[in-house]
């Protein structure tokens, strides 16, 4: 079961951007819907948004008229509103825009007005999209591609999450999560792996499996399909692919097209060596730690490679790769303790940054730091949230943050604490922000690292839990 969110029509293609005329975008404050509105900036469409608190990412869009707050009268000049799927009917501005007979977008479709004319390459997957799509972006842009991109987090290089380039390739993450990954039509696309997730939206695992096949049809015949291997839903795609004409290439460290073998992690990156179709490629260093970031780096080689571009400029772009925010950032150190941040948000993703955060934390011990951000996410991976804490030497939860979906009586944070696999005393359950950062504090001694995992606000508690640990070394 796919289910589809309003204002998503899968089998209608984008309007002309030249027809949106002046754009209105209903919570530009976000990292998906900041990144809406740099593409349309630099298109020169007039934009203008409105979000319920300011946020960093909307104070870059420079040229923007931001409004706080959600007003009929914010969309008084709008000539097309545009939302993602967050925003519910009931919005003033939403209930406006209808009253008026304005055009209501989902995002994905105003990105795809913007990509017309571009070679799409969609980057899809449960995890590691953010990561894979801004290698791929960043690595292009080393080869002289000149790509546009948007990207769901600020490049560390650039600080931005979006660009429109003069070149003809345009990386778009494709998200999965409302089935809005089937408007790009893209000319290729990668997939990292698939995953039961978002099963508000899909109902199970067979709906997720659902999706991404109609998302293969979507692809342009002739074009390519980059697929892990390692994860058997994603290889069960290459049956579809090629019926519709694709090249498929696949990447993994067992049987791949490109095979990954001799993985080391240090000072902070990730090496391996590269087989390609049974031939050395070479040795292959990605600046970013960990399996998953040699997985997603194997297949950004794959896909510049259908591109047309050489592996050796490849290399060097993902040799040169800085990483985006909130993916294993350092935010600083105190008292001897270092303090990192990360999306991961899912039990695989909180897995596999602990056992990458191991490589950095030497004689010290691993204390994670997780608020978890859905209701319905908590309800159905709790066991499987508290198994991969269980990977740290100590942890923290939170309550859960607060997000688009309304509570559900008895699910709380909690949930997820009772499950973690340590000694009671090595495993707390804060159930308010104040006194979160003292708990973490107190948890923590010289040498060790601090990892804050979630999609929601939890990196805020980076310079309280820094200055608390400064003031302990005073």
């Amino acid at each position: 079961m796919t289910v589809y969110p309003p204002y998503v029509d899968p089998g209608r293609p984008p309007p002309a951007l030249a027809s949106l005329g002046r754009v209105h975008i209903v919570g530009i404050g976000g990292s998906g819907m900041s990144a809406i509105a740099r593409l349309l900036l630099d298109a020169g469409v007039t934009v203008s948004g409105s979000d319920a608190v300011a946020t960093d990412h909307a104070a870059g869009l420079h040229g923007a008229r931001i409004e706080i707050g959600h007003d009929a009268a914010h969309v008084r000049d709008a000539d097309t509103l545009v939302v993602s799927t967050a925003i519910r009917e009931s919005n003033p501005e939403v209930v406006e825009a209808r009253r008026r007979g304005l055009p209501v977008l989902h995002r994905s479709i105003a990105m795809a007005s913007v990509a017309a004319g571009r070679r799409v390459v969609a980057v899809a997957g449960a995890h590691g999209k953010t990561s894979t799509t801004s290698m791929l972006a960043t690595t292009l842009e080393s080869c002289g591609a000149d790509p546009s991109y948007a990207i769901g987090a600020e490049l560390a290089a650039t600080g931005s999450n979006a660009r429109l380039g003069a070149g003809d390739i345009f990386v778009a993450e494709a998200d999965e999560s409302d089935g809005s990954f089937l408007l790009l039509w893209p000319a290729g696309a990668i997939i990292t792996n698939i995953e039961a997730d978002h099963l508000d939206r899909h109902g199970d695992l067979d709906g997720i499996r659902s999706a991404y096949r109609s998302f293969v049809q979507t692809i342009a015949p002739g074009g390519f399909l980059v697929l892990c291997a390692d994860d058997p839903d994603t290889l069960d795609l290459r049956t579809d692919a090629r019926a519709r004409g694709l090249r498929v290439r696949t990447y993994g460290q067992g049987a791949a097209d490109l095979r990954l073998s001799g993985l080391t992690l240090e000072d902070g990156a990730t090496s391996y060596d590269a087989d390609l179709d049974g031939a050395r490629l070479g040795r292959v260093r990605v600046g970013a730690l960990g399996v998953h970031m040699a997985l997603n780096s194997a297949a950004v080689l794959l896909a510049g490679l259908e591109l047309g571009f050489a592996p050796e400029p490849l290399a060097a772009g993902l040799a040169g790769y800085a990483g985006v925010h909130r993916r294993f950032e350092l935010t600083g150190c105190a008292d001897g303790v270092r303090v990192y941040d990360d999306y991961a948000h899912h039990p695989t993703e909180i897995a596999a940054q602990l056992r990458a955060a191991r490589s950095v934390t030497g004689a010290g011990r691993l204390v994670a730091v997780f608020q978890p951000y859905l209701y319905t996410r908590t309800q159905t991976f709790a066991a499987q949230f508290g198994a991969a804490l269980g990977l740290a030497d100590e942890a923290v939860v939170m309550e859960i943050a607060v997000n688009r979906e309304d509570p559900i009586p008895g699910v709380t944070g909690r949930l997820i604490a009772e499950k973690v696999p340590l000694p009671s005393d090595r495993v707390a359950f804060a159930a308010t922000w104040s006194g979160t950062a003292q708990t973490v504090v107190e948890r923590t001694r010289p040498g060790d690292v601090v990892v804050l995992l979630g999609s929601g606000p939890v990196y805020k508690l980076a310079p309280e839990i820094l200055g608390l640990l400064e003031e302990r070394s005073r």
